[in-house]
């Protein structure tokens, strides 16, 4: 790396904050030149303490010559349009998951990256998660054998304290309960691991809240190469997050001990044919900061950013296929 890449952050809500701080450790590799956020007060503090310009309007972003890329931490259905005018301007884009809202859109924002040399990064920390990394390795030697299945949960309360009215809750940003807020890195992992899917099944129901969009969200999916994936998430149970993959070499459980937001660790259980199971402790890292400075030396040249394309819009079908199934109540074919 000759120089830190300058990026700008759009959007300064929750996650938008929580990058900005981690980002404090990735000195080398990235350098926030400014953040945008249309309710400038919510943000002003903690931009004036870390010394971050601060501007209501994405124009501003655009336009200054110091911001190489932009991370995009912003309601799901803006998307599409601030990652087109991201490449209009020349930069780079990482976004905040969901790419888009369907496999239209996704390609869409591939191919304007991809046609233009930039890098299209994407706000799946998990596979930086240290034992999320060493499973996906595994399977990628063949460690694991064939994968039969995949169990996954990722469950919190947190959204529980949100207005009603908040974009995180609407019906055009985020149908079918938790899963473009949780679920939709479980979807990711397992595409990463069978391939694109063929079919899903999708329950959500409002069983314990008043979340508008539903509160529980259960997705069985089938793949196109074989096996299968069973993805649940609550918003309205008590943090769970849990990734198990069954191989016929090797099956390996990981249970994290917090949030993301705040990582502690990892409880990591496995047991290879004719082996014992093992328990075993990993210690926390920082996986959100890990992955936009992967997505940092990708701008540079240095290393080859891990989320293809193709796996970005196999992700974003099947998620297009969760939604139709959602509402449905069938099963459904993805595109």
């Amino acid at each position: 790396m000759t120089k830190p890449v300058g990026i700008a952050l759009i959007g300064m809500g929750w996650w938008g904050k929580k990058m900005l701080n981690v980002l404090g450790a990735a000195p080398e590799d990235i350098r926030v030149a400014r953040a945008v956020e249309p309710d400038l007060e919510t943000a002003r503090a903690i931009c004036a303490e870390k010394g971050v310009p601060l501007s209501p309007d994405y124009a501003d972003a655009l336009a200054d010559p110091a911001v190489e890329a932009v991370v995009l931490a912003t309601p799901h259905a803006l998307h599409g349009e601030q990652i087109e005018a991201a490449v209009a301007a020349s930069k780079h884009v990482f976004c905040e998951k969901p790419l888009a809202l369907t496999k239209a859109g996704a390609e869409k924002a591939v191919r304007l990256c991809r046609d233009a040399g930039l890098v299209l990064g994407m706000g799946h920390e998990r596979r930086w998660e240290p034992p999320i990394a060493d499973l996906l390795a595994k399977a990628d030697a063949g460690e694991l054998g064939r994968i039969h299945q995949i169990e996954a949960n990722f469950s919190h309360d947190k959204f529980l304290a949100l207005d009603r009215d908040n974009w995180r809750l609407k019906a055009d940003q985020a149908p079918a309960g938790g899963m473009t807020a949780t679920g939709i890195h479980l979807l990711d992992l397992s595409v990463r691991l069978l391939g694109p899917a063929e079919s899903v099944w999708c329950v959500c129901e409002q069983l314990s809240s008043d979340l508008p969009q539903g509160d529980t969200v259960a997705a069985y999916v089938k793949f196109r190469s074989g096996g299968t994936s069973y993805v649940s998430a609550s918003l309205a149970n008590p943090f769970m997050s849990r990734f198990t993959v069954y191989g016929s070499k090797c099956w390996i459980d990981i249970r994290d001990k917090a949030h993301v937001e705040a990582p502690d660790g990892w409880i990591v259980t496995s047991a290879t044919a004719g082996g014992p199971i093992k328990t075993v402790e990993v210690p926390p890292a920082e996986p959100v900061k890990e992955n936009l400075v992967s997505f940092a030396r990708a701008v540079r040249g240095v290393e080859r950013y891990p989320i293809t394309s193709e796996h970005l819009v196999n992700n974003i079908g099947l998620l297009e296929a969760v939604f139709a199934s959602a509402r449905s109540g069938k099963i459904e074919t993805v595109a």
